[in-house]
């Protein structure tokens, strides 16, 4: 059940879930949905739809409308004033700093992580093969495998961009697995590119579930259908890319290996044409902290110091 316009504050009996209200949002809020229905039988669900300025400005560039966080502020906001409970997010869309008053009260069971390409293969792609991408770090890893690529940027929601490719528009489209398999497509997929050859970004394939600090109510429901283990590994992911700093604009990318025991996080930084990728990966058992010495690994020790553009916020001088 949907409601356009929910009245600020608590409703009694009723938890309140803030989206984007792009398709492949809605899927997910769903999914969040059915969680909560699972560990809690008869609590009742509504969708907050709220506009970001991500879905304001669909053709604009997202590094001149603010970067990372132009599809989050305003679900955020939503839950900080009162007119929804929960935000439900694409872990990959969050800023690394929580906004005072929210937490990160869970993150469910993670979805397959990697990146895929619609329309053809990597191999099978001709020699300037053009190649549909909005990702400074998906074009800098696939310029490295394919110096002859030539990349074009694309907005716009999960089916305009796949339609490029399916009408030849380009000749392949790079978005995330998780995100085609929600929506259904998974047979669209020509290849789910390993994370050898394309690291994926921080949170890629999780959702996260944001609510008030001070709402224990929440906080306890949500706490149910968190997953500790994918908790754990998007935490790791988070702390690496805080600690490159906010002024970071190089392309960066962050994963961490699914399995039990201590954590192995693998990271990259790249120069954007891709002539230039340092990766790196560290274990560790406590993940905020493995992500912040992951970061200062890289960029002290591993060569990332050499990409123009770093910025590194674990005190090490930026250029």
């Amino acid at each position: 059940m949907r409601t356009p316009a929910p009245a600020t504050g608590p409703v009694p009996g009723v938890l309140r879930l803030a989206t984007r209200g792009s398709p492949l949002a809605l899927v997910q809020a769903r999914i969040v949905t059915r969680l909560l229905h699972s560990v809690r039988a008869g609590v009742r669900v509504e969708e907050v739809v709220v506009r970001t300025e991500g879905d304001r400005r669909p053709d604009a560039d997202l590094d001149r409308i603010g970067g990372q966080g132009v599809f989050v502020k305003e679900v955020q906001a939503a839950v900080l004033d009162g007119r929804a409970d929960v935000a439900v997010h694409s872990a990959k869309d969050l800023p690394p700093a929580t906004p005072p008053g929210l937490l990160l009260a869970a993150v469910p069971a993670r979805a397959d992580a990697r990146d895929a390409l619609v329309g053809r293969a990597l191999d099978d792609l001709p020699p300037g093969a053009v190649v549909g991408t909005g990702s400074p770090r998906r074009r800098a890893q696939l310029a490295n495998l394919r110096p002859d690529l030539t990349f074009v940027g694309l907005r716009g929601n999960m089916a305009t961009r796949v339609e490029r490719a399916t009408t030849g528009a380009v000749d392949a489209v790079v978005a995330a697995a998780a995100a085609l398999d929600r929506l259904g497509w998974g047979d669209r997929v020509a290849e789910r590119l390993s994370v050898t050859r394309c690291l994926p970004q921080v949170g890629q394939g999780a959702l996260a579930l944001e609510c008030r600090e001070d709402d224990e109510d929440a906080r306890t429901l949500l706490e149910a259908v968190d997953d500790r283990r994918a908790h754990r590994e998007v935490v790791a992911e988070r702390a690496f890319l805080g600690a490159l700093g906010a002024g970071c604009t190089v392309p960066v990318a962050g994963w961490a290996e699914p399995g039990d025991g201590p954590l192995r996080l693998h990271g990259m930084i790249a120069s954007g044409d891709g002539r230039v990728v340092v990766r790196g990966s560290l274990e560790g058992d406590d993940a905020e902290a493995l992500g912040v010495a992951l970061a200062r690994h890289l960029v002290t020790g591993g060569g990332a110091s050499a990409v123009e553009g770093w910025s590194i916020a674990v005190g090490a001088p930026g250029p």
